[in-house]
């Protein structure tokens, strides 16, 4: 905290109150309105929490203006560019890119963190067939705290430890057995041999009935996916994270919250909406079409993936994931795919058009990255797991830091009631 402050005069009742400045080390300071209330009687009033610091971090830094994201200091496109997504999480977790004992003992303790109780498995066969995936997931790893109950001490940092790795772990064998289920088919164990992303595509695409080849290409382009929503300071599925911790509520039960925030459409589901709204415009011929449309402030319509709630500028994962996109889409030798023509096109014209620019309305990470996983065979009801699984890391990262901090307080915001004052109860035989 700095010594700067604001000071509030209050002509209602002489008060005069002090407002401390808190600047971090890099971005926009805040001002400390906790003393508002007692002081001066108010509350401060920010909706959606546009304005508003929830708490102090140190893990990811985010400068919307200038397209940066950073994770512990780390440019995200260097780490995209010579890290795994592994070194990310230890990154993520510890503070510090770990030296080569570290990570191979993080590594060895991922890879036998990955399987599942059998117990666990059953509960798949409750769900009905054609339940979402997401409802699965919220599910399942809201009843891991059944299952390790003995070490979900909140307030242990070696349990804390476990549980992040445990969570990380699992999460890709979790998802991968809702898709099997959602599909007919028998559930597949993961192998040990294999690295984070390659086990994954294998426990959602490999069958008994015949081995399974790792496409190297589909694995770096995945992993490097994880790296890219591995963390994103307080977005809505963190902050719903956080809250539920203040509590002091299972950590597992905490982490289905962050879950189920992130289903929504606005949030985690941005980029199975980016393949809705292409099957919607249908064709490139109608593209022209459908831009004129979401132009005009009068017409429902709405190009999905584009822009940003923070980025005033281009989204630094859309930027490393198109070069991941182009490279998949000709892997696959899929450029003239209908689907892929169309969203290249659209891609064009919101680069070209002055109406985006202007706007700052870019491709964003969500654009992409739905186009790369329709690429690489996973279904439309699959794309926000993926995220699920990615972002795994930062909720744990963000839920360990606030449980260490000593001046952790459940989170209680306030509101600015504007229903009836008081009345009186009238009997029902006179109403």
């Amino acid at each position: 905290m700095t010594e700067k402050a604001f000071t509030l005069n209050n002509p209602s009742n002489d008060n005069t109150t002090e407002l401390p400045v808190i600047e971090g080390s890099l971005g926009t300071p805040a001002v400390d309105v906790r003393g508002l209330n007692t002081k001066q009687g108010v509350f401060t009033y920010d909706p959606a929490f546009t304005a508003t610091c929830s708490c102090t971090s140190d893990i990811t830094f985010i400068d919307g203006e200038n397209g940066i994201l950073m994770y512990r200091g780390y440019p995200v496109d260097q780490l995209a560019e010579k890290s795994s997504f592994l070194e990310v999480c230890y990154l993520l977790l510890n503070g510090e890119l770990p030296n080569a004992p570290e990570m191979d003992e993080f590594r060895d303790a991922i890879t036998h963190h990955t399987m599942l109780n059998e117990s666990l498995v059953k509960f798949y066969d409750g769900f009905h067939y054609d339940a979402h995936p997401m409802a699965m997931l919220t599910g399942i790893v809201g009843s891991l705290s059944a299952f390790y109950h003995d070490t979900t001490d909140v307030n242990n940092p070696e349990h804390r430890e476990i549980f992040a790795r445990r969570m990380i772990a699992k999460m890709p064998t979790i998802a991968a057995a809702a898709y099997k289920h959602s599909i007919g088919q028998p559930k597949i164990g993961p192998k040990n041999h294999l690295d984070y992303a390659s086990n994954f595509l294998r426990m959602c695409f490999a069958v008994p009935a015949e081995e399974y080849e790792i496409d190297p290409v589909a694995a770096k382009a995945l992993d490097v996916l994880f790296i890219l929503h591995a963390d994103h300071e307080q977005n809505a599925s963190t902050s719903t994270v956080r809250m539920a911790g203040s509590t002091g509520a299972n950590p597992y039960a905490a982490i289905s919250t962050g879950i189920a925030a992130l289903w929504g459409p606005a949030h985690g589901g941005a980029n199975e909406a980016v393949l809705n709204m292409l099957s919607q415009i249908g064709d490139v011929s109608q593209v022209g079409k459908y831009v004129e449309k979401a132009k005009d402030k009068d017409d429902p319509f709405r190009l999905m993936g584009f822009g940003h709630r923070v980025y005033k500028n281009f989204d630094p994962r859309a930027t490393i994931i198109r070069g991941y996109c182009h490279e998949i889409l000709e892997h696959f030798g899929m450029q003239n795919n209908k689907l892929f023509e169309l969203a290249l096109e659209l891609e064009r014209i919101a680069l070209e058009d002055d109406y985006f620019i202007e706007r700052k309305l870019y491709p964003n990470v969500d654009f992409y990255s739905g186009i790369i996983y329709q690429a690489l065979g996973i279904p439309i009801n699959m794309f926000t797991p993926m995220f699920a699984i990615a972002r795994t890391v930062g909720w744990a990262a963000h839920w360990s830091e606030m449980m260490a901090d000593p001046g952790m307080r459940i989170a209680r915001p306030r509101q600015v009631y504007t229903g009836y004052e008081l009345r009186d109860y009238i009997n029902i035989d006179k109403r």
